[in-house]
């Protein structure tokens, strides 16, 4: 496991804090955490996701006002210095990522491009 201490990796809202901390609850293992991944796909080429999950070898860890999260050494390229945030609107709730590195981003907010990557676009679903 690699500890990223010395730069933020992510950083996470209040709100999102509060929803993961509650999720991690709910589940009741100390072992999980936040895992935070890139992965091909999405209307702009590439897509986040999450899950709860434990440490994996190769993981870049942060804990983060006592919430464990782990990066693959892969998606930290892609998501360094991105914001994670909770949203329950109108719209619907969930989970958003804010990128600095995205050049272009879906109208949902799940979907990002990055000026080194020229991911292929196609439809998420998203209506966007």
């Amino acid at each position: 496991m690699i500890d990223k201490t010395e730069t933020q990796l992510v950083m996470m809202t209040p709100s999102a804090t509060e929803k993961v901390r509650e999720l991690l609850e709910q589940e009741g293992d100390t072992t999980l955490g936040l895992r935070i991944f890139v992965a091909g796909g999405g209307c702009s080429g590439m897509q986040y996701g999450m899950t709860l999950d434990e440490a994996q070898d190769g993981d870049v860890t942060l804990d983060l006002d006592g919430i464990k999260i782990f990066v693959d050494e892969m998606s930290a390229g892609y998501i360094e210095g991105s914001e994670v945030d909770y949203v329950d609107s109108l719209m619907g709730a969930g989970f958003t990522v804010n990128n600095p590195n995205a050049v272009s981003t879906c109208g949902c907010g799940h979907s990002f491009k990055t000026a080194n990557d020229a991911g292929q676009a196609r439809s998420c679903g998203c209506g966007h």
